[in-house]
Parts: structure tokens; sequence; C-alpha cells
């Protein structure tokens, strides 16, 4: 008899394996529970130093005081107007009034940043396609792709110094691609990369916008789709860099080919620490507004079909902070002083690597940083035997500094430093 009893299709039975990062969050629990003194560096949501969840309460008090009709009753299927029109500003920030007089904006609420990479995967390539995304990103971009019936095709994270983008293997992949598709779609999780912490500099954001571009001018019958993956952008100090350098780029008189669509998606997750909430959305610039409601329409259609409609209560509660200047401040700060907290446990980290030559990847901003090797699984099962908890990822070890306090980084550091010792 096939996989369970012949219950599970054969593309289902393909389906196989924990989760990488819930499986050593479990080993870390247990260790815990038997009395160990554990460093939790698995898990990627935000905590307290005392391990905590890390909560912006204007938000989260917001959803709370939710009336019984926004809790109870159905979304729109595209969301609320003014949460649609608040995704838009958390997307491009001070540079909207900017974009705006050059090109047309659409959004369309999801649950979380996942929905959105769904919708894009959804409709805007055939299945059997690749979309391009670099070798280092958050693993459960394959999920999506897999239900999609799509593939990936990756472009170095890094250029041949070490820092910058790899610009000339992201053309030779998108070359390669427009060869054999019709439709041409790239998932850029920029800035403070998951799972690396790096942000790319303006000048790396220009020179990959301006080869999308030049491709989408030089083969106007293929469709050309460069999707940001904000998920932890307002961690960043560029929070808004993509849409910065398209403003400039605009303003310097670039042409926007009509086979040409950027898209942002957006997380509330972290910016607004509700992960559970499972509100985000897409957003979407294109000079033809008939083209953008026509794409639209074909999410929605995919929306209806997966998740029926994005919950309610989480969209009319951030409306209720972004409109309020008190609400809108305090969840500023809020946002602010957890920054701080990266930063901080950012740079003690890097210090207590680098005077240990561990050779960390250039790291930013956001929730990660990240270990190059080619052994990841026997670094993070020494540094496990250590009670150091991190996650082994295809190509290195995540060290998810989101969830460690600034006090345990030395030990971290020493761990890491003494694994690579052991494991060579």
């Amino acid at each position: 008899m096939d996989d369970a009893n012949g219950l599970l299709s054969p593309s289902a039975s393909t389906k196989r394996g924990r989760d990488p990062i819930f499986a050593m969050l479990s080993k870390c629990q247990a260790a815990a529970a038997a009395g160990a003194d554990v460093v939790n560096g698995t898990i990627g949501a935000l905590l307290e130093d005392d391990g905590s969840l890390a909560i912006n309460a204007t938000y989260v008090d917001a959803i709370k005081a939710s009336n019984a009709l926004d809790v109870a009753a159905y979304s729109p299927l595209s969301g609320l107007p003014d949460f649609n029109d608040l995704l838009v500003e958390l997307a491009l920030g001070p540079e909207r009034p900017t974009l705006l007089r050059h090109v047309e904006a659409r959004a369309m609420a999801t649950p979380g940043g996942g929905g959105a990479l769904r919708l894009t995967a959804a409709n805007l390539v055939q299945p059997g396609s690749v979309v391009l995304m670099r070798d280092r990103h958050w693993g459960p971009y394959l999920g999506f792709l897999g239900e999609a019936g799509l593939q990936r095709r990756t472009w170095p994270l890094l250029g041949p110094n070490g820092n910058d983008a790899d610009v000339a293997g992201f053309s030779a992949a998108l070359n390669a691609t427009v060869a054999e598709q019709t439709q041409v779609l790239v998932w850029l999780n920029d800035p403070a990369h998951n799972p690396t912490g790096l942000s790319l500099c303006a000048e790396s954001r220009a020179d990959l916008l301006e080869a999308v571009v030049h491709s989408a001018l030089e083969h106007p019958n293929v469709g050309h789709s460069l999707m940001i993956d904000a998920a932890y952008t307002l961690y960043a100090e560029e929070p808004h860099g993509w849409a910065t350098t398209l403003a400039g780029s605009m303003d310097a008189g670039m042409m926007w080919p009509e086979n040409l669509m950027l898209l942002w998606a957006v997380s509330l997750s972290k910016s607004h620490t509700a992960y559970g909430a499972r509100c985000g959305g897409l957003v979407a610039l294109h000079p033809e507004g008939e083209a953008l409601d026509r794409v639209y329409e074909a999410f929605a259609v995919t929306g209806r079909g997966t998740w029926s409609g994005p919950p309610r209560a989480p969209q009319t509660a951030a409306i209720g902070v972004h409109q309020d200047a008190e609400q809108a401040a305090a969840w500023g700060q809020r946002l602010d002083d957890l920054t701080e907290v990266l930063a901080r446990r950012r740079t003690a980290l890097v210090a207590a690597t680098e005077a240990r030559n561990v050779p960390l990847n250039p790291t930013h901003d956001g929730f990660f940083a990240w270990l190059e090797h080619e052994r990841a699984s026997d670094i993070v099962d020494f540094c496990a035997s250590r009670h150091v908890y991190l996650v082994a990822l295809d190509g290195g070890v995540r060290i998810g500094l989101c969830a460690m306090p600034e006090s345990c980084m030395e030990r971290v550091a020493d761990v890491m430093a003494e694994a690579l010792e052991v494991v060579g």
C-alpha cells in the first residue's frame, strides 16, 4: 500500500520532515525543562531579555479592544479600504507622494506576509516555472513554491567582494529565466534579510533595479515582477530604501516598461509584534491602473480560494492606531526601542565573534545573523551540546539574536568558536 494506506496523493507523499527551526526549539525547551542553562537562538520572534515575547502594546491593545462587529464580521475579500491605504504607506513611507506622481498603486490584505507570497506564486508565473531568489533565503519559501508547482533558481547572496549584491550573478539568472519563460518573478527579501541580517546598500539596490528594468525593456513579451519581501523592513536603518531608490530612479528619468510590476509583501507580524494575528498584504506599483486592477482581480480570486478572506479585527486595529496621532507616536516609539535592542545585541555579537575569529556574514539589521558553513548541522549539534541552540539551514547557521539577551553574546561566540575548531 502506498503512503498512509493510499490516502495521500503521490504529490502529497513527498511532504516529509519536521521544520528544522521548530525541531531545534523543541530540543532547547526540553533541555530547559530538565534544568539546563540554555541560550535559545532558534526563535524567529523578538523576545525580551527574560525570554518573554516583546510586545508593542499599542497595537496589541487595539486588537484586544476590538468591538464585536470587527471580531465577528467578514472583511471584504481584498481587505478594508483604509487598511489597504495603510499598506501602501507602510511599503512606500515618505516616498509615497513622489512615486504616486509617476505610477499607480494597489493593495490587498492577506493573512500575513505569507499570504502575499502565495498570491504572487499562484498568479505571476506558470506552474512548472522557476522563481528567482538568493541562495540564502527563508526556508519556507520552498513550501510556497512547492504548493504552487514551482521551483527556485538562485543567485549568490553576496558578490565577489563579499559585501555587496552579486549583480552579475543576478543578471545571469534573470537572463536564463527570460529565455525559458513568458513571466519572470523575483522574490527579494530586503532589507534585514532572513536569515542573515544583510541589508543592501543604495548602490546595490539601484544596480538590481536597473538590471530588471533593462531586462523588461529588452524582452517586451516577457512579464517581469520584482517582489520585495519587506517582512523586517521597519527594523532596518533604511526601512523604505527600495521606495527611495525607485523614486530617485524615476526622478532621474527611468523608463518604466509596461511589462514590469514592482510589489511589496508587507507583514505586521514583526513590525507590530502580532505574529499570530496573521495580518499583512501585497502592494503593487505600475504605470497603468487598469493593468493593476486586472492583476488584483486575479489576486482576489486566489485569496477567496485559499483563505476565504483576511481577518478583519487586526486590520481595524491597525487603522485605528495609525490614524490616531497619539497612538501612532506610541507605536513608533516602541518600534524604535525594539530596534535599538536588536542593534545592541547585533553589535555585541559581532564584536564577540570578531574577537574569536568566528567569520559571520555581513549583518546589518533585523532579527538574525548568519555563519556560512557547509557542515551547518554539525556546528549546530555541537553548539546544542553546550546548550546554545541555533538553527542549521542550507549553507549555514542562522543565529536568532532576536531571541538572545545581549549578555549571552560572549557565551554564544565562545561556543561557536569551539564548534569551528572541532568541526573544522
